[in-house]
């Protein structure tokens, strides 16, 4: 569907963008103040083209329409998809963006249509697109630790690459998180789900936009990063040590412990918070505390658990991480409140 056009519009050109849509049966969406063709195009079997395959346009004439332009930007390789940012005049707004099924041919199209006369005196500037994939997620609770947060976003988002948290910079409490994707198409859906508010932690507000780069610079200044991607051992990993505080106790008998878990050989720290249920089985409430602190590190290291023993004359839990290729022992002891 073409959008409305005002009358001061070039009514040649207008006219003669109507004739080519009819002429090739060619397929124009209005969506959000761009009009869009393929994504996928028209026979298309498999998977969107990788990052890189897509060329940001500028310096178009605002008059001039798709069926100038496609031809043109198929003229060098396959198109995925065409967008033209477009004013509710009808006008365009001077640039446009084409994906290509290949980061090669969008080099091409670089190389080749780069201040290109598209007519006298127009030279358009063509070069490779900046994919936005990143997210920043504010409102997190201090509470909120990043394998929670990774499980969280699996469950609800599909394409989520790594995942970043920090001190919220604008805020004295609470954290920040960046959320990178495979693509900006997984990343624009994911911030459609987030926004719509499909996220559960602690029932906190949480509000989801665009990585601005002058957030995202100022991230890099800060300290007390912790992300997902730099979470992988660098060899053998040593024997963890344990820290547990009880921090609370409840008429009926119910404790909330704050634990946490130092691995040699493994990049941070694991911490949170635990509640132990009062029963009778033979080890103090520090054992049992430390008991589910590993089963909490156990799902931060990895999804994919291959064997699990539990060793209760020992005292000693045995975690074997098909995901991460690692075997950890865990020792059980005691820590005073």
């Amino acid at each position: 569907m073409l959008m409305m056009w005002s009358d001061t519009i070039n009514q040649a050109n207008k006219t003669a963008l109507l004739a080519w849509v009819k002429e090739t049966g060619i397929h124009l969406v209005q969506v959000n103040g761009q009009r869009k063709y393929g994504g996928p195009p028209p026979g298309w079997v498999g998977d969107p083209p990788p990052s890189g395959s897509e060329v940001f346009i500028g310096k178009l004439p605002q008059d001039m329409y798709e069926n100038k332009l496609i031809p043109l930007f198929q003229s060098v390789g396959k198109l995925y998809e065409f967008r033209l940012m477009m004013t509710f005049s009808g006008l365009n707004r001077g640039f446009a963006y084409a994906k290509y099924s290949d980061c090669h041919s969008a080099q091409v199209a670089i190389t080749t249509l780069n201040n290109f006369e598209v007519q006298k005196g127009c030279l358009i500037m063509v070069c490779k697109s900046i994919e936005k994939c990143e997210l920043c997620m504010d409102g997190l609770p201090s509470s909120v630790n990043l394998g929670q947060l990774q499980m969280v976003l699996q469950e609800v988002t599909t394409g989520v690459e790594n995942v970043s948290l920090y001190p919220n910079p604008s805020r004295k409490r609470g954290r920040l998180a960046v959320l990178k994707y495979h693509s900006h198409r997984a990343a624009a859906m994911a911030k459609k789900t987030l926004a719509e508010g499909n996220l559960d932690l602690h029932g906190e507000e949480i509000h989801v936009d665009w990585l601005k780069p002058e957030m995202k610079q100022k991230l890099r200044n800060s300290l007390g990063k912790t992300s997902s991607e730099g979470l992988k051992p660098d060899g053998p990993l040593g024997e963890p040590v344990y820290l547990t505080k009880c921090v609370q106790v409840n008429p009926d008998g119910w404790m909330r412990f704050w634990y946490q878990v130092v691995i040699p050989g493994y990049p941070s720290p694991f911490s949170g918070f635990i509640w132990i249920k009062p029963e009778q089985s033979g080890l103090s409430e520090h054992e049992k505390a430390k008991n589910a602190a590993a089963f909490q590190v156990l799902k931060t290291l990895g999804e994919q658990v291959a064997l699990l023993w539990t060793l209760a004359s020992s005292a000693t839990l045995l975690f074997k991480v098909q995901h991460l290729e690692l075997e950890t022992v865990f020792q059980l002891g005691s820590h005073p409140c």
